[in-house]
């Protein structure tokens, strides 16, 4: 907004500028050339700027089509902006070009069209000030069509809306109540024009303030005289009008109003020098403004002349009207080329925009498939090294427990071996070495102090022999088995997949636990909870770190696996196919799992198995 109101403002100082030293076609090249040179304008400005162009060529130039067409390109963007009351300011314009081109049907839809807009807008000053010019133009309108009940309504709707301004409006109204009036003229309501025309000249200063509406209103009373046949007055009003209208602007328009009422007045009277000098002087002004007065000039000069001089007036009377009857044809047809070359373009703009759009969308679509593509080919590549670690850990699990069921066998001819053993230290060479002693016994009945001093020393020798070999058979018959076995592949399962999955790790064990004690069913589920644990860490968690401890607490081993993921909702995930497996384990052995995670702050899962 406050783009646009700059360029109001400078395109308000160059008309003021340029308007002193220039021609009215110069100021809008300026114009132009200014506003299209100008960089980073939007969508408003740009309107705007079409706007004031129009403007100027309605206001100071006969070029109602570049009117009319830059009017329609200010309207174009206006309604892809939807700003209801420029849009309706544009559409009043090219209402009133319709107008001056006499192309009332079409100015009639277009302010209807304006009107209907503004209803969606608030009533402030501006909304029912332009509401007002849009009656304004619509009573002439219709005033031009001859249905002059409509006219007068529209003009009484124009003035009602004019008294709701604020400020002192007076001349505002007082135009339009001259409009009204001249409705009522050419409807023959001579007495109510006549009631109008007095109540505008009864305001003492319109005469100081704006002479021109003054003398222009008087001439208007003055005719409504002469049409009524009241003549008391006349001509001393239409002179004074002409002195009042000529003191602001000599010959000016409005005094080509003025000369042709004189010259019909005098006319009538049967002066026709006097009725041919007002005559010829309205022709010769009208000569310099719109060819609408040029040509009742010369209608009214066909009916003063006689003989040639008022048939010449008559052709050339027919002449121009033709002609303009022509040029208002043709530029009626250039308003109806303009919007329909305007709407071919923007058809053929909708075209390639719809082409454009479907260029990009074919290219997003290339672009999406060719990364799914990718996505595919990586999923594949990784699904297949999945396949591949799952193989490796089926493997692993494979020759563990084959590894468990070598050790049993290896554990149960152990311990036979060492029972055989023990059995044959115990019943064989113990028993000899008992036997011996007994017989060593006996002999020591021989009383020589050498003799039984040699025999007490190999007693003694043999009861040493015979303490160690206890202590060896019992030794063997012990069943201690070492349980760092089950650990070592523990460490090696952890140490693999951290490898493989590029996270660091750390085990932690409690050498207090008799893993020996443990079943082999137990040992089984706990190293598969641990592989899927690490695999789901891989998989969802992202993360860098997970330790693994395993502690002996009252009979129970204690299993903890802690990351330092990315977290997860556990309510969410309670359906997973990897939770489930890891309960339905935790179940056969009769365990515990609790799982307790928080977005961005890791995961811990936490398993409790009893020993027996």
């Amino acid at each position: 907004m406050k783009f646009k109101l700059f360029y109001i403002l400078v395109i308000g100082i160059i008309s003021c500028t340029f308007g002193q030293h220039k021609s009215d076609l110069e100021k809008i090249d300026s114009l132009k050339k200014y506003v299209y040179n100008s960089k980073g304008q939007d969508s408003t400005s740009l309107a705007t700027a079409n706007y004031n162009i129009a403007e100027y060529y309605r206001k100071t130039t006969p070029f109602a089509d570049s009117a009319f067409f830059y009017y329609h390109k200010a309207e174009k963007i206006f309604k892809q902006l939807n700003t209801k009351y420029e849009l309706a300011l544009t559409l009043y314009g090219i209402a009133v070009i319709q107008k001056n081109e006499k192309d009332f049907i079409g100015s009639e839809v277009t302010s209807i069209e304006a009107l209907t807009l503004l209803e969606y807008l608030n009533e402030n000053d501006n909304v029912i000030n332009l509401k007002s010019f849009i009656y304004n133009n619509l009573g002439i309108v219709f005033r031009e069509l001859e249905q002059y009940q409509e006219s007068l309504n529209y003009f009484n709707k124009c003035i009602e809306l004019k008294r709701k301004l604020k400020g002192d409006n007076r001349l505002n109204i007082d135009t339009s109540i001259n409009n009204l009036a001249n409705t009522l003229k050419k409807a023959n309501q001579f007495e109510l024009a006549k009631k109008y025309y007095s109540q505008i000249l009864a305001n003492k200063n319109l005469i100081r303030e704006r002479p021109d509406i003054y003398a222009l209103v008087l001439d208007n009373y003055a005719n409504t005289l002469y049409l009524s046949k009241q003549y008391d007055e006349l001509p001393e009003l239409y002179f004074k009008a002409l002195k009042i209208s000529d003191s602001v602007e000599f010959r000016g328009y409005n005094s080509i109003i003025i000369n042709q009422h004189l010259a019909e007045y005098y006319n009538d009277f049967g002066e026709k020098e006097r009725a041919k000098y007002y005559g010829y002087t309205a022709k010769t002004i009208s000569e310099k403004y719109h060819n609408d007065d040029l040509l009742k000039s010369l209608l009214l000069l066909s009916n003063i002349e006689a003989g040639d001089a008022a048939a010449n007036h008559l052709k050339e009377y027919i002449k121009l009207n033709d002609s303009l009857q022509k040029n208002e044809r043709i530029i009626r047809n250039k308003f109806a080329r303009i919007r329909f070359e305007t709407s071919q373009i923007e058809q053929e703009n909708i075209q390639f925009a719809k082409e454009r759009m479907w260029l990009l969308i074919i290219s997003v679509v290339l672009i999406i498939a060719s990364f799914l593509l990718y996505l595919v080919i990586n999923q594949r590549n990784k699904n297949k090294e999945l396949q591949f670690i799952q193989a490796q850990q089926e493997t692993n699990e494979e020759i563990y427990n084959l590894m468990l069921s070598q050790n049993e066998s290896i554990e149960e001819a152990r311990g036979l071996e060492k029972k055989r053993i023990s059995q044959e230290l115990h019943d064989g060479i113990l028993g000899r070495l008992f036997g011996t002693r007994l017989s060593l016994d006996s002999l020591n009945l021989n009383n020589s102090e050498e003799a039984i001093k040699t025999r007490g020393h190999y007693i003694n020798e043999l009861q040493v022999i015979e303490q160690d070999i206890r202590k060896v058979s019992h030794e063997l018959n012990t069943d201690f088995i070492s349980g760092s076995g089950f650990i070592d592949i523990i460490r090696t399962l952890i140490e693999t997949q951290a490898t493989v999955y590029k996270i660091d790790s750390n085990l932690k064990h409690d050498d207090t636990i008799d893993w020996d004690e443990i079943t082999n069913k137990k040992k089984i589920h706990i190293y598969r909870i641990i592989q899927e644990s690490l695999h789901n860490i891989y998989k969802h968690a992202n993360a860098q770190q997970v330790n693994i401890s395993f502690q002996l607490i009252n009979d129970v081993i204690c299993l903890s696996i802690v990351d330092d993921g990315s977290g997860f909702d556990v309510n969410k995930a309670k359906s997973g196919i990897g939770l489930k497996n890891m309960n339905t384990r935790i179940s056969e052995i009769n365990g515990t799992i609790s799982i307790t995670s928080e977005k961005d702050s890791g995961t811990t899962v936490t398993i409790e198995v009893p020993i027996t």
